[in-house]
């Protein structure tokens, strides 16, 4: 039975070992394809569609009364004043961890949807991120002021019950990427995945450690899109 199992995990970590060495080289083929900002109007979108695409991220019954952003050549600003405390928008590549091959990708659009403790916490540093990029500083620089708004207390820690919801059937994530399955992602201090059972063999809870930002992100896949039907797993 040891045997058995020890043959098993070796048979899965060396499949994790090809999968990795495939992704750094489409990683590295994709950086290529952008190594810097794009221009500035690459990355925007026409307002009303831009409105129409954030609220995707969620169910309709949470998304039509959200507040909803969207970026304009100042940052990120409020198109529309909901009334349920959600607040969608769509995200952009530089909202990517660091060394993301797709970080200056202006085909990266990501709707998400923040519940009201999210957007006072988590959004707050999606928006100086915006800024930060658009005042021209570098990913490094960026980073490094992230850190530092961090170590200051100038950005605030997550509030408790932090969440969205990333349920947008036309979600684009990047080449190579492109759409994942609908999910929600839940925003907490740094943690011990094991705690949520995150990353269990089986287990829905996936875990990642965002060393930037100081934080644990638990993703949990759900069946649906945000337009009701369902996600088809073999077909992205």
């Amino acid at each position: 039975m040891r045997k058995r199992i020890a043959v098993a995990e070796f048979t899965y970590f060396g499949l994790l070992i090809i999968l990795a060495a495939a992704w750094q080289m489409n990683a590295q083929n994709i950086k290529t394809l952008y190594p810097n900002m794009a221009p500035l109007n690459q990355y925007l979108m026409e307002r009303d569609a831009e409105i129409a695409f954030a609220r995707t991220a969620a169910p309709p019954s949470i998304g039509k009364d959200a507040d909803v952003m969207v970026l304009g050549t100042h940052g990120y600003e409020t198109a529309v004043h909901g009334t349920n405390g959600f607040v969608c928008m769509v995200q952009r590549g530089w909202t990517a961890p660091n060394e993301d091959p797709n970080f200056w990708n202006p085909k990266l659009l990501a709707p998400i949807c923040f519940n009201a403790p999210a957007a006072k916490s988590y959004l707050t540093l999606i928006l100086k991120k915006t800024d930060l990029i658009l005042a021209g500083r570098s990913e490094a620089q960026m980073f490094a002021a992230i850190s530092a708004g961090i170590d200051k207390k100038e950005l605030p820690g997550m509030e408790p019950g932090a969440m969205c919801y990333m349920m947008s059937k036309q979600q684009y994530l990047g080449d190579g990427n492109g759409r994942w399955h609908p999910h929600l992602m839940f925003f907490v201090p740094p943690t011990d995945a094991a705690a949520w059972g995150g990353n269990f063999d089986g287990s829905p809870v996936i875990a990642a450690n965002d060393a930037e930002d100081r934080l644990t992100i638990f993703m949990v896949p759900v069946r649906m899109w945000s337009d009701g039907t369902a996600d088809l797993p073999g077909a992205h």
